[in-house]
């Protein structure tokens, strides 16, 4: 069977544009069709200046908002990263067959170390060095496939390289992925910025929907969207990217289609309004659920547990494996440590 794996960064509350984008090709596809892994990766939220009570704050929200998305872990495996200890084992073996100059190429590393400097912050060595991490999630438990959004593709190139150098110089040992996008809203765009990322560690709160904001409070931030200058609704990426952030929203709550719909408005009230309103019915169901989820916080924990216990057993062999193949000792089993000892006294 097919294996998938992906994961969700909890440096912020999550999105619309996590739902679309992602989460909910999890919940309705990826978790019936193949062996599927979703992680909350709390390592990587380490990786710039945090609010350590914020982290697991969040952790805990992200692994009960992908409950309420509908993950079955009857179906899936949910679990948090730092609970097993394989990725971290496995990001150094890779460490030392990545390159500096790779790590460097990286968009995000280079958007990111760029924003810390503007606001005269450290770029600390973890925000250069957490692709390999990530490379070390998918690849530590053999996953075939990583479902992602389209600006996370350039993660899962670099960890196609890693795997297929490793393999060249040490032994297949590693399964090389591919990455898998959503075909619509793959990437939903700020409704104040609509040339940038609807990303939950951004500032700008009146262009986010988040996945628990309230009726009220989503219809007020897609009435206030920013559109484009004409009255014309049309579906046109690079000049009108307004407007078709909003379509591909509603094609995306509705199951329609961005070009299609943008013949059935003629005012850009009546486009958000009914975008608006899909928002709101797409997302009372997962509040509903995330509610009912708080309410047995038992439960969560319950599959959080369960969830790495069956994770670690699933990566453990790859690590030893890595580990042998690139030359280190393997360490000692008991019975094998007490023949030596005997042997030495």
């Amino acid at each position: 069977m097919t294996r998938v794996f992906s994961g969700v960064k909890p440096t912020g509350h999550l999105t619309l544009g996590n739902y679309l984008g992602a989460m909910r090709q999890w919940a309705a596809v990826d978790q019936h069709r193949a062996d599927a892994l979703f992680c909350i990766v709390d390592l990587h939220a380490l990786t710039v200046d945090h609010d350590p009570a914020r982290v697991r704050r969040l952790s805990r929200q992200a692994a009960t908002l992908l409950l309420a998305v509908g993950l079955d872990p009857a179906l899936c495996t949910v679990f948090v990263q730092s609970h097993v200890d394989e990725h971290a084992r496995l990001s150094y073996v890779l460490e030392c067959v990545a390159t500096d100059g790779e790590m460097r190429r990286m968009i995000q590393y280079k958007e990111k170390a760029a924003r810390e400097r503007e606001r005269g912050g450290s770029v600390r060595l973890s925000l250069l060095t957490y692709p390999v991490l990530m490379a070390a999630d998918i690849l530590v438990y053999g996953a075939d496939e990583v479902p992602v959004g389209d600006d996370q593709a350039q993660h899962v190139e670099l960890t196609r390289d890693l795997a297929v150098r490793f393999n060249q110089r040490y032994g297949h040992t590693f399964v090389v992925p591919k990455a898998s996008l959503p075909t619509v809203a793959a990437r939903v765009m700020n409704l104040q910025e609509p040339t940038s990322k609807m990303g939950k560690s951004d500032d700008s709160g009146p262009g986010i929907v988040y996945l628990l904001d309230e009726p009220d409070v989503v219809r007020k931030k897609i009435t206030r969207a920013v559109t484009d200058s004409g009255r014309e609704i049309v579906y046109d990426r690079q000049e009108r990217p307004g407007v078709a952030n909003l379509l591909e929203i509603l094609a995306a709550c509705t199951g329609g289609n961005p070009e299609a719909l943008s013949g059935v408005y003629e005012s850009y009230g009546s486009l958000k309004k009914d975008t608006a309103e899909a928002v709101v019915e797409l997302l009372s169901p997962v509040q509903e659920r995330h509610r009912a989820l708080c309410a047995d916080p038992g439960y969560v924990e319950g599959v959080l547990r369960d969830g790495a216990e069956r994770a670690r057993a699933l990566a453990r062999p790859t690590v030893d494996a890595a580990y042998r193949a690139i030359g280190l000792l393997p360490a000692a089993s008991d019975t094998g440590a007490e023949v030596v000892l005997n042997a030495a006294r």
